[in-house]
C-alpha cells in the first residue's frame, strides 16, 4: 500500500484527483477506453472536483459503476448517492461512454444481479473509495462479508454507519437514516486493477489505525486494503495522527 499525507483535506483532494485522473488517461491509452467506480460522500469531495477539473480526459470512453446506494431513498433526497453523483460528477463532465447508478426503489434483490451482471463484463482499472468512520469500505459494515462472490449485495447499515451518515448531515435524525444499502462486495472492490482511498479528518483518524495496524479481519472492513496489489492511501494529517509511524 502506497500512503500518502497531505497537509490538508484541500492538498489530499488534489494529489488523490490527479493521481485518479492519470491513471484513467494511461487506461485509455493503452486499451482505447476505461472502466471506473466513483464513491460518495464528504471524503470525496476534493478528490472529485480535481478530477473534474482534468479537461484533457475523453470521458466518452469512459464507463461508470457506483459503490453503493440507500434502499428505499428517493432520488429527490439531498442523501442519495445517485443525486450526489449526477449533480457533483455526470453534470459536471461531457457525457459518458455509460454510467450504471443503483437504484435503491426497485426491488434490491434485482437490483444487484442487474448491476452484477454489468459489472462482470467491464473489469474496472481505477475505484475511488473511501473509509467509514467504523472502517467500513463501500456499505460493508464490521463484521463485513469478506467471501460472497456477488458483485452488489444487500448490506444491513450499522448504528456507527448511520450515526456518521447522520453527523455528517445529510439526515436531520438517526431515526431517518434508512437500514439497508445495496453496496458493492468486498470481493468486487478488490478486483480494481487500481484502488484510490481518501480519508480526510480527525474522526476517520481511529479507523485509518486500526484498518492500518491491526491485522487483515472483517471487523475491520477497509483492513482488507493491505492485499491490494495497487493501492493509494490519501491522508491527511489529522486522519493520519493516531498511526504509529
Amino acid at each position: 500500500m502506497n500512503i500518502h499525507i497531505s497537509k490538508n483535506p484541500t492538498d489530499l483532494g488534489e494529489i488523490s484527483g490527479q493521481k485518479a485522473a492519470e491513471l484513467i488517461r494511461s487506461a485509455i491509452a493503452e486499451k482505447g477506453f476505461a472502466n471506473v467506480i466513483l464513491a460518495t460522500g464528504a471524503s470525496q469531495f476534493g478528490t472529485l472536483q480535481t478530477l473534474i477539473a482534468n479537461k484533457d480526459i475523453d470521458w466518452s470512453k469512459v464507463t461508470m459503476f457506483h459503490l453503493d446506494e440507500y434502499i428505499g431513498l428517493p432520488l429527490s433526497h439531498p442523501a442519495s448517492f445517485r443525486k450526489y453523483l449526477k449533480e457533483r460528477f455526470l453534470e459536471q463532465v461531457p457525457p459518458l461512454k455509460a454510467s450504471y447508478l443503483i437504484d435503491g426503489e426497485v426491488n434490491p434483490e434485482e437490483e444487484c444481479a442487474r448491476l452484477g451482471a454489468l459489472i462482470q463484463q467491464f473489469p474496472i482499472d481505477v475505484a475511488l473509495v473511501g473509509i467509514g468512520e467504523n472502517g467500513h469500505l463501500a456499505f460493508n459494515d464490521p463484521p463485513a462479508d469478506f467471501d460472497t462472490e456477488n458483485p452488489y449485495i444487500v448490506v444491513n447499515l450499522d448504528d456507527l454507519c448511520r450515526r456518521q451518515q447522520m453527523n455528517e448531515g445529510w439526515f436531520p435524525t438517526l431515526e431517518d437514516v434508512p437500514k439497508q444499502a445495496i453496496s458493492m462486495s468486498v470481493k468486487q472492490i478488490m478486483k480494481t486493477a487500481h484502488l484510490i482511498c481518501s480519508v480526510p479528518d480527525l474522526r476517520k483518524a481511529q479507523a485509518v489505525k486500526d484498518c492500518l495496524e491491526h491485522e487483515v479481519s472483517n471487523l475491520y472492513p477497509a483492513s482488507i486494503l493491505q492485499k491490494h496489489p495497487n493501492c493509494s492511501l490519501y491522508l491527511d494529517e489529522l486522519s493520519a495522527s493516531l498511526l504509529s509511524q
